[in-house]
């Protein structure tokens, strides 16, 4: 592994201020002692652009007392010559990929958008690192590309050949793309698949949040697969500190013995390695929501929840095997989901109220 001080960098970061983006900006801004962040996001309506605009006045204020320079660019990858621009004007020597259509169930009635970001917009990325070259690409994949698979933990040894959507099929696509790049350009590149990442200023359309959303207006949420669902649910400062390390330490440029490169690829899971039922996952944020008075003592759960069946593109379980990660960056996920979905509660008492 090739260790990389990402002090007096300049580091690209494109979808901040999505939620995963902005909390990495952030952890940049704080940690390192001078050099560029540049924060590259369409704001798209994927979700309430407010709640992006919010990340973004805390990126904003953290730059204010950083000795790191913060740029933020509006515009998407999937313009080339918008992402050809930036990477002859700055220069960039780290790349962290985290803008994406995101989302599985919405892939189903818009696949295009996901084409466009997912698929147009990482091979802009791995053309431009291609024509300057940089010292580490960290990309974004997805537990799902995972699908179906039935024996657990995933493992990144296993097959991951049978995506349940079409989300999936691009997060795939994202590191067979990398991978032929890696090969042919000797690109260092390394892809986390997160696992159903949460906490403050999340996604809205994540389960935990739409389903607060729904009980705070008095409606009904639903419960996927008669609730005999498990998520290795995955707290965002565990996720930060992931891509924080995997950040400095890229694959090593080895040469084969045809002389050609040995590809500097490496994929990991961020995961907390410990899947929860979706039904204590749902009484522990109901606990939460009630201790943080976002909802009434005397609150009628029962008569809010409707179990339903399986949706499309969705699987029973997802359970992460993160001993890779561990292995070469010496760190596993810690933050348990009571301590995370209070974290998220409190947060949402004082935003909403």
């Amino acid at each position: 592994m090739q260790k990389i001080d990402l002090n007096n960098k300049t580091i690209l970061v494109t979808g901040s201020p999505g939620f995963i983006g902005a909390n990495l900006v952030i952890r940049l801004l704080k940690e390192l002692s001078g050099g560029t962040v540049v924060s590259l996001d369409n704001m798209n309506d994927y979700y309430d652009p407010s709640l992006k605009e919010y990340r973004l006045s805390l990126v904003e204020e953290a730059a204010k007392t950083s000795p790191v320079k913060h740029v933020f660019i509006k515009g998407s990858i999937g313009d080339k010559a918008l992402v050809d621009e930036l990477f002859a004007t700055y220069h960039f020597d780290i790349v962290v990929n985290l803008a994406a259509q995101a989302g599985v169930r919405y892939s189903i009635d818009h696949p295009d958008v996901y084409i466009e970001s997912n698929i147009i917009g990482f091979y802009n990325l791995l053309e431009a690192c291609r024509h300057n070259p940089v010292e580490h690409l960290v990309y974004a994949s997805s537990s799902s590309v995972y699908g179906g698979n039935m024996k657990v933990p995933f493992s990144t040894e296993d097959k991951v050949d049978n995506p349940v959507s079409l989300y999936a099929a691009t997060k795939k696509s994202d590191e067979l793309l990398a991978h032929a790049y890696s090969k042919l350009y000797n690109i260092p590149s390394t892809g986390l698949r997160f696992f159903t990442v949460y906490g403050p200023a999340g996604r809205p359309d994540m389960f935990y949040y739409s389903a607060t959303q729904k009980l705070v207006a008095g409606k009904t949420i639903q419960i996927f697969n008669y609730g005999d669902m498990r998520r290795d649910f995955t707290y965002i400062d565990d996720i930060i500190e992931g891509v924080f390390r995997v950040m400095q330490g890229a694959p090593e440029k080895k040469d084969g013995e045809d002389g050609l490169p040995i590809p500097p690829y490496a994929v990991y899971n961020i995961g907390g390695g410990q899947p929860e039922n979706l039904i204590d996952y749902i009484s522990i944020l109901q606990e939460e929501l009630v201790r943080a008075g976002v909802l009434p003592r005397d609150y009628d759960f029962e008569g809010h929840r409707e179990l339903v069946g399986m949706q499309a593109g969705d699987v029973p379980v997802t359970y992460a095997d993160s001993e890779a990660l561990e292995r070469d960056y010496g760190f596993r996920p810690e933050i348990g989901i009571k301590e995370g979905l209070r974290r998220f509660a409190e947060w949402y008492a004082e935003f909403y109220k």
